[in-house]
């Protein structure tokens, strides 16, 4: 594996170019040192019949989440390889927060794992979920569809 020096910009302007991060507002507030921290505001929209946040956005932001702190020591150019990911609690809150660490870098594959974790208005913290993934490095990166 090459150094790689991580840049929250560049990993930023990486979540921009993502149609569906747009969408749901998520936003990349921390990139760095083999973790990274995505978030994204729960909006009405986000939740499934009883009220909680759909477990289809908490898998969103655990695997992004995985996705970008492995790009902080492997750079760009990843895919998820594939990851767990275990639903703790309902989840409640106004802030989605999921934070992502490296626990084994390697040359082909980063192992990372994931808290998911649902901020109320007050700023409580709920751990709602937990994940863990493989990424893969890739050779190349796909070419856009245009």
């Amino acid at each position: 594996m090459s150094a790689y020096s991580p840049d929250l910009a560049l990993a930023q302007e990486a979540l921009a170019s993502q149609p569906f991060s747009v969408y749901l507002g998520a936003r990349l507030t921390a990139f760095g040192n083999g973790a990274a921290t995505l978030e994204l505001d729960v909006r009405e929209e986000l939740r499934q019949q009883n009220g909680f946040v759909h477990g289809g956005v908490l898998s969103y932001a655990a695997d992004n989440a995985l996705t970008f702190a492995a790009g902080t020591v492997a750079g760009p150019g990843l895919l998820t390889a594939g990851y767990t990911i275990d639903y703790l609690r309902p989840a409640r809150g106004s802030v989605l927060r999921a934070h992502a660490q490296v626990v084994r870098p390697g040359r082909t594959r980063v192992v990372c794992r994931c808290d998911v974790i649902l901020l109320d208005a007050d700023g409580n913290q709920t751990l709602c979920a937990i994940a863990q993934g493989t990424i893969a490095v890739a050779e190349t990166t796909l070419p856009r569809p245009g």
